[in-house]
């Protein structure tokens, strides 16, 4: 059944998540490994940075999530992926997709195309990579960054969500989270944020963290809702974006249920 918006309650879901504290494998950039694992512990989950063959599908068992980030591509990565997303599936373990660059050169957008195949639970990008990955006319992205907006992308995600049957989450301005019928608005945030390498990685970390404790439609929101209130106060003690993460994460481990609830700028698109 779709989730309506009024069924969204983004204060439980974060009560849940500290409840439980899921443990988050994470196959991942470079770039991205140190935020997204600080991320996560400063939210409440625990993170683990495993993406080697020799054990990738042995720690999918152990874990409650998996995130499959394809910034740092390679052969081994891309057979690391696949392995750990047919043993998320087999496991009923939820997983997300966070299609880096898709649009950018056809190895990017070929591994993210193989990769839906396999049914991620949720799909988290920037507008161009949604596009790209949704089959839509868009201008190409900047390397990894979008050209597009958020708002351009929303018809795009309610058709890949139709297709995959995911829930797609398109960042930007303002973000969207869609399940193919239902699209919900997420405003926040600040301008700061898109100057701070990773973050958008580290959301989509932070997606799979909720998606582990309760369904994808409002995992997505919620973790869209916990980064724009937590982005909105952490620039506010920020000059420049250089302390942004650590701001962050500070903002992410003082948040509470009822600072969200109140915050949150959610509501129908």
């Amino acid at each position: 059944m779709a989730k309506t918006i009024q069924a969204v309650d983004v204060g439980a879901a974060l009560d849940a998540l500290r409840a439980r504290r899921p443990l988050v494998q994470n196959i991942t950039n470079y770039v991205a490994m140190t935020i997204s694992a600080n991320v996560l512990l400063a939210l409440g989950a625990s993170p683990a940075m495993v993406h080697a063959l020799e054990e990738v599908e042995d720690f999918v068992a152990i874990s409650d999530a998996l995130v499959v980030n394809i910034g740092t591509l390679s052969p081994p990565w891309v057979e690391a992926m696949g392995r750990a997303v047919v043993a998320a599936n087999e496991a009923r373990k939820p997983w997300v997709l966070d299609p880096v660059g898709c649009g950018a050169t056809p190895y990017r957008t070929g591994t993210s195309t193989e990769l839906v195949g396999f049914r991620p639970a949720i799909i988290r990008g920037n507008a161009s990579e949604i596009m790209s990955l949704a089959g839509a006319t868009a201008e190409g992205p900047k390397g990894v960054d979008s050209a597009a907006s958020s708002d351009a992308a929303l018809d795009a995600a309610r058709a890949l969500a139709r297709r995959t049957r995911a829930v797609v989450a398109v960042t930007g301005v303002v973000d969207y989270a869609t399940d193919g019928t239902n699209a919900v608005r997420v405003e926040g945030g600040h301008p700061m944020m898109p100057l701070s390498t990773a973050l958008g990685c580290s959301l989509s970390a932070v997606t799979a963290a909720f998606a582990a404790v309760t369904d994808p439609m409002t995992a997505a929101v919620a973790a869209l809702a916990v980064f724009k209130v937590a982005g909105a106060e952490a620039a506010q003690r920020c000059r420049g974006p250089g302390h942004l993460p650590a701001e962050l994460c500070d903002a992410l481990h003082l948040m509470d249920a009822a600072s969200l609830r109140k915050r949150a700028k959610i509501g129908p698109a």
